[in-house]
């Protein structure tokens, strides 16, 4: 571990030039303590380091030293595709590998390529979760991200919301996971179908002992990009069916975004005889489905499906006991 550490200490160094034992304390997640201690195992194998005092003082090497330790690990190599993306490498346990496969990547690059990375990641940040939005609690996406990676057949009780809602068992083959606006998906194969699975909606998982063959042809992006437009064209069993007033079809914008309102819009029924008019809308589940319903107020009826009127009656009835008279 400590062996790590000291090269983790030399590479931020070596691509960031001087340091306070502060900043390296705070990267390498150490007291300061221990950086100074550090500092000094370097100095007596050799490594040129010294430190500089004042205000805008740190350590540093001398100049034209260059390691060439920067070999990454199986484990570094295999988190390469989360560099940049810290809270799913976090979320995956792949934190610490994700920073040491990238000091040891910006190491090896030559010097103009080494100053360019560092003035992308001062000048462009990915930041994939919505606003006002909590990451949803995924206990248990270690247990699939290890099963996808041994092609490991798994047994999930799982929450869903459609055509019936209520928990299911379900034995599945992992082909792949999905980070969408924030929100982890696993792609699983069952009854020789490719079907997708919430994460959060995960309420137990089982490893079994049994193996699979991934099928052939099958292509992770392709497949998402095919289901993501399934599901903007509303072919999915996922939806509500919502009676609208005139001014509840002109908010559908500002409620639902423009997109989804456009794909609202196509399924509008002709005006009845008090003006209101039905649509079709795709949600992901009952809660998010009553939230934003609920923000069209009086203007909304929602006419199915049926679990998701209850989820509404209940919030309403809430609401009421809250605000009496």
């Amino acid at each position: 571990m400590r062996a790590s550490r000291l090269l983790s200490l030399l590479l931020l160094l070596q691509n960031r030039g001087r340091m306070s034992a502060a900043q390296l304390a705070a990267e390498l997640g150490v007291t300061a303590r221990t950086v100074y201690r550090d500092i000094e195992a370097l100095a007596e194998a050799g490594v040129p380091v010294y430190a500089e005092h004042g205000p805008s003082g740190g350590y540093q090497l001398m100049d034209g030293y260059r390691t060439r330790l920067t070999g990454l690990t199986a484990d570094e190599a295999e988190s390469l595709f989360l560099t940049g993306m810290p809270q799913p490498a976090a979320e995956l346990g792949l934190a610490a590998q994700v920073a040491a496969a990238e000091l040891k990547l910006t190491a090896a690059l030559p010097t103009p390529y080494r100053d360019a990375s560092m003035r992308i990641r001062q000048r462009f940040h990915l930041d994939a979760p919505g606003w006002y939005r909590e990451p949803d609690e995924v206990p248990h996406l270690l247990a699939v991200a290890e099963a996808l990676w041994q092609d490991q057949v798994i047994e999930i009780r799982y929450r869903r919301w459609a055509p019936e809602p209520g928990e299911v068992t379900r034995r599945l083959q992992p082909l792949g996971l999905v980070l969408k606006g924030g929100v982890w998906y696993l792609i699983a194969r069952r009854n020789d179908r490719p079907r997708t699975y919430r994460v959060s909606s995960i309420i137990s998982l089982e490893a079994l002992p049994e193996r699979f063959t991934r099928p052939d042809g099958f292509e992770l992006a392709e497949f998402w990009r095919e289901h993501v437009e399934r599901y903007e064209r509303a072919e999915t069993e996922e939806v509500a069916v919502v009676r609208l007033s005139p001014k509840g079809v002109d908010d559908l914008p500002d409620i639902l975004g423009p997109r989804a309102a456009r794909l609202a819009q196509r399924t509008l029924t002709p005006p009845d005889p008090d003006g209101w008019r039905r649509a079709t809308i795709p949600l992901e589940n009952v809660p998010h489905a009553a939230s934003t319903l609920l923000r069209l107020g009086a203007d909304a009826q929602v006419i199915a499906p049926p679990e998701l009127i209850a989820h509404l009656t209940d919030t309403i009835k809430a609401l009421t006991r809250l605000y009496p008279g």
